[in-house]
């Protein structure tokens, strides 16, 4: 399912318009984004918890020279099941 499914999937569940829709999952996307960024956690009970870890500095290597090189530290967004969406897939 891409966004525009999700959107339409939403629109139709809900009895909103296709706008509405839009607005409504981008706002979603808009406030989990804005958390992770403030470094905070979202969590969301029987579905999941996005949140934020630290990466450290590593050093790798170039896959066509062989040559080490650094890689950066970063911080990289997480999403971890909840019990609830492992349920339902299973």
């Amino acid at each position: 399912m891409n966004k525009q499914e999700l959107i339409s999937t939403v629109a139709d569940t809900s009895g909103l318009g296709k706008g509405d829709a839009v607005k409504a999952v981008e706002a979603v996307f808009d406030a989990i984004s804005a958390a992770l960024k403030k470094g905070d956690e979202v969590r969301l009970v029987g579905f999941g918890t996005f949140s934020v870890s630290k990466r450290k500095a590593s050093t790798g290597r170039n896959p066509r020279t062989g040559e080490p090189m650094t890689i950066k530290a970063s911080t990289q967004p997480k999403f971890k099941a909840g019990k609830g969406l492992k349920d339902s897939v299973n």
